[in-house]
Parts: C-alpha cells; structure tokens; sequence
C-alpha cells in the first residue's frame, strides 16, 4: 500500500477551495467533478507537501454536522480485493468505478486505524 491522498470532508466546496489556494502552494489541481457512484462532488489538489481530495455532497453530511472534516486516508495498491481482505476490517462500500480517478476502482472499508479508502492502480 502506497499513500496517495487525504480525503477532507467540506460543505462548501469551492469555499474550501478558495482558502486552500491562499493557505497551500497548489502545484496541481483536477476539475471538480460530480462521481453519481458516490453522489459527491470532489475535486483533488496536489500541494507541495500533500494530496487532498475534497468532498461535498449527502455522502459526508454526518460528518459536516458534527464538525468532522478529516474523512478517509486513501492507498493505492495493486489489487483491491486482495488488500480488504489482507486489512480484516469492514468493508464500507464494495469495489466501483470512480471517476475522479479515471474510472479506476475505489472501495471503503472501516479498520482499526478509522475509514480507509483503496485505489487500484
């Protein structure tokens, strides 16, 4: 597992975006997109140091309202299957297409360390 983004849970996200841009020095940034398999609206930011991927939409409401914002931790690895099962912990939302990523597959699964999100690669 290689680390690959912070996920940041935001109500607003081009207000987080604008305070991200005059906070961070943003070396790259995707388009905002809207993922209908997640029903969020994203967009990831390569600062100089980190990669985070912002989040808005019904999906993190819970958290919004409890004044969470730190969502996930998100790893690439090689075979998606084979790292939930090799994590033993809960598996959130099954293997799908996310478009951010170019439609590479994404799942969420719940573990000791709190809510990982894996990328294959």
């Amino acid at each position: 597992m290689k680390f690959h983004h912070l996920g940041i849970a935001t109500e607003n996200l081009e207000e987080t975006l604008e305070w991200m841009k005059n906070t961070f020095e943003i070396k790259h940034m995707s388009d905002i997109v809207f993922d209908k398999n997640q029903n969020a609206n994203l967009v990831l930011i390569e600062t100089k140091d980190m990669v985070f991927e912002l989040i808005s939409g019904d999906i993190v409401k819970n958290l919004i309202d409890k004044n969470i914002t730190y969502y996930h931790i998100c790893y690439e690895v090689e075979n998606i299957e084979n790292t939930v099962e090799k994590l033993k912990g809960i598996l959130i939302s099954p293997p799908k297409n996310a478009v951010l990523f170019n439609n590479k597959k994404v799942c969420f699964v719940m573990t000791n360390i709190g809510l990982i999100e894996l990328l294959e690669k």
